[in-house]
């Protein structure tokens, strides 16, 4: 075991020793193996947003088998899916890449402006399929948060009792948000805190922008002098906010975009301390080869090798 992974392994002192297992299997497997970074492939749109949107731009993702295979060839960490995804496949690869099941999941055929989403699956499914930790969303600001934070506590508890890493993706959304304020600043690192707090292990948010939402927020950041210019000053400020960065938090890849956009906001999410991207749409729809030459240059760039 590497330094850095013993390290970030002794940030979580009160988990067992199953929990510490399951992490350092998520930050010793891939191409980024020992460097505590990550790189995590969800493929969690065919449920969030229907099968053609998510695959008709690259037919072969309609096989729950392609995903599991190109997270394996491309070196990821781990792959994260809802259940049916990993029931369908998680046999055929036992024990090539650790698993990540998502156990809550919404879909877009009703709109709700305080969304939720339903527990889909459980802990006792999780270790069935040998699964390394569960996935869980929050959405901060919702008016539904109230029951989604007292079932992300006791998802937490009996993951944390199993000996199973709590990934909790965070994306503050709700009626008393803009849809600029949905990836401001000030609402970004209150939701990756607001995860930190409540027993995450790694911590999922969208990139930042400068944008801040609260005035209350608006005037601390001007009398402190938070730095928020730049995508780097901004992951810089998140991971701090994340019990002084001694919690990985890493970083969606959002919208499909270009590939020199996306490897240019991957590089200053690195140069920000970013411990990694997890990356869906952006790699699953691409070709087959294109998705891996992509995934390697994401890694790369959190590895330091594409620093200029």
């Amino acid at each position: 075991m590497t330094p850095r992974v013993r390290e970030i392994l002794n940030w979580y002192g009160s988990d067992n020793p199953g929990v510490l297992t399951n992490l350092a299997r998520l930050m010793n497997t891939g191409r980024l193996a020992g460097t505590g970074k990550m790189v995590i492939l969800p493929v969690d749109q065919g449920f969030e947003h229907g099968p053609a949107r998510s695959f008709a731009k690259n037919p072969d993702g309609y096989d729950p088998a392609y995903h599991f295979e190109l997270a394996i060839e491309s070196g990821c960490n781990a792959y994260a899916a809802p259940l049916g995804a990993l029931e369908a496949c998680a046999r055929d690869f036992a024990g090539e890449i650790p698993l990540i099941l998502k156990i809550n999941n919404s879909e877009t055929l009703f709109s709700n402006k305080s969304p939720i989403s339903a527990l889909t699956s459980n802990v006792d499914d999780a270790l069935r399929l040998g699964c390394a930790g569960i996935g869980f969303t929050i959405y901060p600001g919702s008016s539904e948060r109230k029951g989604m934070y007292e079932e992300i506590a006791h998802a937490a508890r009996e993951a944390k009792k199993a000996g199973l890493a709590v990934v909790v993706w965070s994306y503050p959304r709700g009626e008393q948000l803009s849809k600029e304020g949905e990836t401001g600043i000030d609402v970004i690192a209150y939701a990756a805190h607001l995860a930190a707090q409540m027993g995450a292990h790694i911590i999922k948010v969208k990139p930042p922008t400068a944008h801040i939402e609260q005035e209350a927020a608006r005037k601390v950041y001007e009398a402190q002098g938070i730095k928020v210019s730049t995508l780097a000053d901004r992951t810089r400020h998140v991971v701090q906010s994340c019990f002084n960065g001694k919690r990985i938090v890493i970083f969606s890849g959002g919208e499909a975009k270009g590939t020199e956009a996306l490897i240019e906001e991957v590089k200053q999410l690195a140069q920000g301390g970013a411990f990694g991207s997890i990356m869906g749409r952006n790699a699953f729809q691409r070709p087959r080869k294109e998705s891996i030459e992509l995934l390697h240059s994401v890694m790369d760039a959190f590895a330091g090798k594409n620093s200029k």
